[in-house]
């Protein structure tokens, strides 16, 4: 449509200069190149120059305006600047929770626009607080080529991804760009049915305290661990650590040689969960490194309570373009009780530690 539009302004042009059988000239070819009918082609013909004026849009006052900016900017930070459609479902819950612990400051009226506020509008009142880093790390996996035939390759029939309790593990290296020497790693678990997720930081990737760090882990999940699945690296792939699996009933498998996205979830939690919260920095000393599990265990308790994220239901391709669906953005916290699978003792659990937390205090 926009090229027979331009088609037919050019044509307009010489058009009104032209004499008659100039005018029928012009027309036929119009004719010939639109497939329209003639007296239609006339008519267009004589629109395309015509200057139509443009009504000014009524002006509707603003529903949200200024006073509500820093109430939604706390909201956003506290949930470490979050999209719209991941903070918005989360807002009903949020805007009661912080009123009640004083760490926003809003009237009843201003309280109900807040808590019902939609995404899109989230996002463009917020348009100009948005900052990304745009650094990036780099990878110290080491293949291990031990006992690879006897850890599987994952697959559909060896897991049940919907069911909590089947985790990803990975080691972030904190070297701030330079590899040589000693410095510390931070392992990140993660459940794939509910993105329950905790880390723990160690000296070193020698395996007794990876193990050390996997058995600690496994113990601050609500749910009992039922598989395991690592990369290739050789402080996974190793007679201890499949002893431990073996010893602790849960089922080990790695991921494909050079298939990095095998380990999709923990490596999204790797960047959201770790370096977005310590940075690129190094960590090489015994007081870094009791600091950063400091760290990890109050950013367990806020991620897993109060951090919502979104959740891929479906995707489908249409032509050259992927189309995805995701279930409305939820806490792990919420997508574990929510499950059929979880049991009534780790509800209880959670609810239990769930009412001691306090969010503002968390993220101070």
């Amino acid at each position: 449509m926009s090229q027979r539009k331009a088609v037919t302004k050019k044509k307009a042009l010489a058009y009104r200069g032209a004499d008659r059988a100039g005018k029928s000239r012009i027309l036929d070819e119009l004719v010939e190149l639109n497939g329209w009918h003639r007296d239609y082609a006339r008519v267009a013909l004589w629109d395309a120059l015509t200057i139509r004026p443009v009504r000014p849009r009524n002006s509707m006052p603003r529903t949200y305006g200024d006073d509500l900016l820093p109430g939604l900017i706390r909201c956003w930070v506290l949930l470490r600047a979050p999209a719209g459609k991941i903070l918005a479902p989360f807002m009903p819950v949020l805007v009661p929770l912080l009123r009640a612990e004083g760490a926003i400051d809003l009237t009843d009226d201003q309280a109900a626009l807040l808590a019902g506020i939609s995404a899109a509008t989230i996002d463009r009142m917020l348009a100009g607080e948005r900052r990304r880093m745009t650094l990036r790390g780099r990878s110290h996996t080491n293949p291990g080529s031990l006992l690879k035939h006897q850890i599987p390759i994952r697959t559909f029939a060896d897991w049940d991804e919907a069911t909590p309790g089947f985790v990803e593990i990975d080691l972030v290296a904190h070297d701030g760009g330079v590899a040589a020497g000693e410095y510390r790693y931070t392992l990140t678990m993660t459940d794939i049915a509910t993105g329950w997720t905790v880390n723990r930081s160690v000296s070193n990737k020698a395996r007794r305290w990876v193990i050390e760090a996997i058995d600690h882990a496994a113990g601050m999940f609500p749910f009992p661990i039922r598989g395991i699945d690592s990369d290739n690296g050789s402080e996974f792939i190793n007679h201890h650590l499949l002893a431990y699996c073996e010893q602790h009933q849960i089922a080990f498998t790695r991921g494909r040689a050079g298939r990095k996205n095998d380990g999709c979830y923990v490596e999204q939690k790797n960047w959201a969960r770790v370096k977005e919260l310590v940075g690129y920095y190094r960590y090489d000393t015994p007081g870094e490194l009791e600091l950063l599990n400091r760290i990890w265990d109050l950013d367990d308790a806020f991620a897993n309570y109060f951090l919502p994220s979104l959740k891929l239901k479906n995707k489908h391709r249409d032509g050259a373009k992927v189309i995805k669906t995701y279930h409305q953005a939820a806490t792990p916290h919420q997508r574990a009780l929510a499950h059929p699978a979880t049991r009534k003792r780790p509800v209880i659990t959670m609810n239990a530690r769930s009412k001691k937390l306090r969010l503002g205090a968390l993220q101070r």
